[in-house]
């Protein structure tokens, strides 16, 4: 944990080069890991978000999912049981938002879970000053500490200044031929210029796959669920 208490608030206009589409899907449930599945299902319909670095993929959690801290211990083979309010999102560049739009009415198999993709709602960006990632990949075997200290001094590079930062345990993806560890990382205290910064530019690898993506949060307590209308 890295902590500094200073809060910063002040007006701010959020600009809207980098949106994210929210569309309404119709499943009954999908692999609590589901990182690989999402992200090749999705790229077999729109191949470019493979190759736009301004571009990434959320993947989808609910309530049954966890606290937001960490994925259920046993996920393997575990379902999350989805409601009809439960979204698919896409962070985008705004050029690309039309484009995005041709995932409406495909059909589409995540890990042996069909998912039908209806209409999309552009949501923007927020200037909230507390932001949090559920999955930011663990490049190398990390303490918890070493982890921290990593990501600090890419913050800085990006030109955010750590006031408040908190991670959370250790958790992974399956893939083909590896696992990707990840861990969770909130970020409170930020300026809105650095909120929304972070939010265009992410945080180390993996956009595609749903990691290093923040989103708003309200202040330093359990995350339960991103569903919405």
């Amino acid at each position: 944990m890295y902590w500094h208490d200073k809060s910063v608030a002040r007006n701010f206009v959020v600009p809207d080069d980098v949106q994210d589409l929210a569309f309404r899907m119709q499943a009954r449930c999908l692999p609590v890991d589901h990182a690989y599945a999402l992200s090749r299902a999705i790229t077999g319909v729109l191949p470019w978000l493979e190759s736009e670095p301004d571009a990434g993929i959320h993947l989808i959690h609910v309530a049954e999912s966890g606290n937001g801290w960490y994925r259920p211990a046993d996920s393997e083979g575990a379902l999350l049981q989805l409601s009809r309010r439960t979204r698919l999102r896409l962070r985008l560049p705004k050029a690309r938002l039309d484009d995005a739009r041709a995932l409406t009415g495909h059909r589409l198999d995540v890990g042996g879970h069909e998912m039908t993709v209806g209409a999309a709602t552009v949501r923007p960006l927020s200037a909230q000053t507390t932001l949090f990632s559920r999955h930011v990949i663990v490049e190398t075997v990390q303490t918890e500490s070493e982890f921290v200290t990593h990501y600090v001094a890419e913050l800085e590079r990006l030109g955010i200044q750590v006031r408040k930062l908190l991670c959370g345990r250790q958790s992974s993806f399956a893939f083909p031929t590896q696992r990707v560890l990840v861990r969770s990382l909130m970020l409170a205290d930020l300026k809105p210029e650095e909120s929304v910064l972070l939010q265009q530019r992410g945080l180390g690898p993996g956009r595609g796959i749903g990691c290093g993506l923040f989103i708003p949060h309200k202040g330093i307590k359990p995350v339960t669920t991103d569903d919405d209308d």
